[in-house]
């Protein structure tokens, strides 16, 4: 399913939330993102209509499994971004900066043979 990278984003924050919280809800996003509550509600329930998240009537979020595959998708091209543009000697912040900005953009096809040739030359 083609999603926006504002959507992708928040995915990857619940996501990264989650793995390190246990349990994420709104504010939790908030805080990660450094955005307005009204921006992060809006954005859960344009989520929510998408299938990608489910919200409990106490507020937390969960990844149904569409949204988990795209948070997992970004997730692992950002990891393997930045690992690949610090051994290049960008420094750690710029390159987990840069890597937000490519992990949206690159095809599935660029990234499946940049991963294949980053594993195979480590």
């Amino acid at each position: 399913m083609k999603t926006n990278e504002s959507a992708e984003n928040y995915l990857e924050t619940i996501l990264m939330l989650k793995k390190e919280k246990g349990a994420v809800r709104s504010i939790d996003i908030v805080h990660q993102m450094e955005f307005t509550k009204p921006s992060v509600s809006r954005a859960m329930a344009l989520l929510r209509e998408k299938g990608q998240i489910t919200m409990d009537k106490e507020g937390w979020i969960e990844l149904t499994d569409d949204g988990r595959e795209i948070a997992e998708r970004i997730y692992e091209r950002h990891l393997l971004m930045t690992e690949w543009l610090i051994a290049l000697g960008v420094s750690p912040d710029v390159a987990a900066e840069d890597a937000c900005r490519i992990e949206h953009d690159i095809s599935e096809e660029t990234f499946r043979q940049l991963k294949a040739h980053i594993q195979k030359h480590q």
